[in-house]
């Protein structure tokens, strides 16, 4: 990728750039509160897929432009969405998992900076990136219950951060909830000042980019691959990818670095 690289047009839904291997991306409808709309939804999904391919790319943060991480859904998408058949329905529904399915698949590490609200889809949003960091005053809630329908879609991903538990207080609810709930039930990370909230994005950044970037992609393939297998299965599974990575390059350069007492060749 270029040293600096925007969405084409000036009106997008996205804006996106990249920084010493880092690629920003941030949702660009302040207005409406970064809300979810079919433009919206295919803009990230497209990022997302590209970035996964590129080897250029170490790390990728999520963010939204204004006063709000994500709101949700756009009112105005919404409304549309009561001319649709259950068919128009369920077609529309497939794209924006897909969509959440791009991100939770990329094989970046993904960091979320989260900021104001992160409500519905925007909560959803948090959970399905890697490393999560919130300001201490953001606003968070699976709302969707309030509105008559639920969070289906971003469930698969909210329930692998936050447990079965925690997902049936808050889905049946609708409540909203403080980012120290948030960072108690796992949804988040990290709830820090919004004067800090963007030295702990580049301390986190730090962290990835000292470690093996493909050692970072085969531990997201593995946790993946070991949460959907049986027990048993998890015994050649795992040995099967500790043995592929010691032997990879970046394996036995990491050893080689370790031993000789300096950094590995990927380290800043």
């Amino acid at each position: 990728m270029p040293a600096r690289m925007r969405a084409p047009m000036a009106d997008s839904v996205l804006t996106v750039a990249t920084r010493n291997a880092v690629v920003y991306v941030r949702l660009a409808r302040p207005l409406v509160r970064n809300a979810f709309n079919a433009e919206l939804i295919a803009q990230l999904h497209r990022i997302f897929e590209r970035l996964d391919g590129d080897a250029s790319v170490r790390a990728i943060v999520l963010s939204g432009e204004g006063p709000t991480f994500c709101g949700g859904a756009d009112i105005n998408w919404m409304r549309a969405s009561l001319e649709l058949s259950q068919d128009e329905n369920l077609a529309d529904a497939r794209r924006m998992s897909q969509m959440f399915r791009a991100i939770d698949r990329c094989s970046k590490p993904v960091v979320a900076r989260v900021h104001g609200a992160a409500l519905g889809g925007g909560a959803g949003l948090a959970a399905v990136c890697d490393i999560a960091v919130a300001c201490d005053d953001t606003v968070f809630g699976f709302t969707e219950t309030k509105l008559g329908i639920l969070p289906a879609v971003i469930s698969p991903f909210v329930l692998a951060k936050i447990g079965v538990s925690h997902a049936r207080a808050l889905f049946l609810t609708g409540e909203r909830f403080d980012a120290q709930r948030a960072e108690a039930i796992g949804l988040i990370h990290d709830a820090v000042r919004m004067e800090d909230l963007d030295r702990t994005v580049e301390r986190v950044i730090g962290e990835i980019k000292s470690a093996s970037p493909s050692a970072i992609t085969a531990a997201k393939q593995t946790i993946a691959a070991v949460g959907a297998a049986t027990y048993e299965q998890t015994l050649d599974l795992t040995a099967q990818a500790i043995a592929k990575q010691r032997t990879s390059p970046e394996g036995q350069e990491g050893l080689r670095a370790f031993l000789e007492r300096r950094k590995a060749s990927w380290a800043p």
